[in-house]
């Protein structure tokens, strides 16, 4: 009775096979996590004023029901608001936002229009655009002037 014993390597290559593929399930996990947090603080980074651009070429405004409520940023980034008893007089940015509050409860479809000077700082315009969204203003026309020929 003599019993011959088989090499190890040999027994383990009939009893069992090497598994050659990757666990990934793993990687799936970390990357579900990955797009929940992405997902959560994506709305945070985005910060900004939203404004409807326009998809045509500027034209001059048509003639309206109401006449468009003006607010102007001058180059040193004063604020004045052409609607009521001085609007030639600069305004604070709590004084603009009651007003303008105030002249949408008289009339809501009111078209609002931002005159931003030319040297004006691109920070004061946007800064302007956050109060009127503040307010209430759902969208602004941008006041221009045409090129000089």
């Amino acid at each position: 009775m003599s019993r011959t014993i088989a090499p190890r390597g040999a027994r383990g290559r009939r009893g069992r096979r090497a598994i050659a593929e990757m666990n990934v399930v793993p990687y799936i996990d970390v990357m579900l996590v990955l797009l929940i947090i992405f997902m959560v603080t994506a709305p945070l980074i985005t910060q900004g004023v939203k404004v409807d651009l326009p998809q045509v070429a500027s034209e001059v405004l048509p003639p309206q029901q109401h006449e468009p409520l003006i607010i102007s940023v001058d180059r040193q980034g004063r604020y004045y608001v052409e609607f009521g008893d001085a609007p030639d007089t600069a305004v604070d940015a709590q004084t603009l936002v009651n007003k303008v509050v105030a002249a949408l409860r008289y009339a809501p479809q009111l078209p609002v229009i931002v005159r931003g000077d030319r040297e004006a700082a691109y920070g004061q315009v946007v800064g302007l655009m956050a109060l009127l969204q503040s307010a209430g203003i759902q969208g602004v026309g941008l006041m221009t002037e045409p090129p000089a020929n």
